[in-house]
């Protein structure tokens, strides 16, 4: 591997937003075409990554979500154009909600889905880690916020 070589994973949050058994889901536009993703997005310099679950849901889907605990930390790969993603997942509940509120450039539609719409949706899914973010919410894995420590 050359010094010149710089390896950076790119960070992640995702919210985990259920409400009466169906999950907050987002259908994108994505260069592999139209995808299924929770609302998810990078994490940018100079926020928490609750605040960045916070601002990436509302961006994506016009609602207002407070973050109540972190499902996990999942890492993938994407050989292709050589990214690996570091995704913190977080159950969030829905604080208000923006009908009117433009949402961000790529974002087809914000739709509500049970698990098993989500498993057989028309619509591929971003990645493996929609589903198994689902599975693990709904196995009631959960940690405390302060599991990540900002300082």
């Amino acid at each position: 591997m050359s010094d010149a070589y710089t390896w950076l994973p790119h960070v992640v949050v995702a919210a985990i937003v259920e409400r009466d058994g169906k999950f907050l889901l987002v259908e994108e536009h994505t260069a592999e075409g139209l995808r299924l993703n929770q609302p998810a997005g990078h994490w940018e310099r100079g926020e928490t990554l609750l605040d960045a679950v916070r601002r990436e849901t509302l961006e994506e889907t016009a609602h207002r979500v407070e973050p109540s605990a972190l499902i996990g930390c999942y890492t993938t790969h994407y050989p292709r154009r050589d990214i690996t993603y570091l995704r913190f997942a977080y159950v969030c509940d829905v604080t208000g909600f923006e009908p009117e509120r433009p949402l961000d450039d790529g974002i087809v539609r914000a739709v509500w889905l049970t698990p098993e719409e989500i498993a057989t949706h028309p619509t591929p899914h971003r990645s493996p880690l929609v589903m198994r973010c689902v599975e693990d919410y709904l196995a009631g894995r959960r940690f405390p916020l302060d599991f990540v420590h900002h300082v």
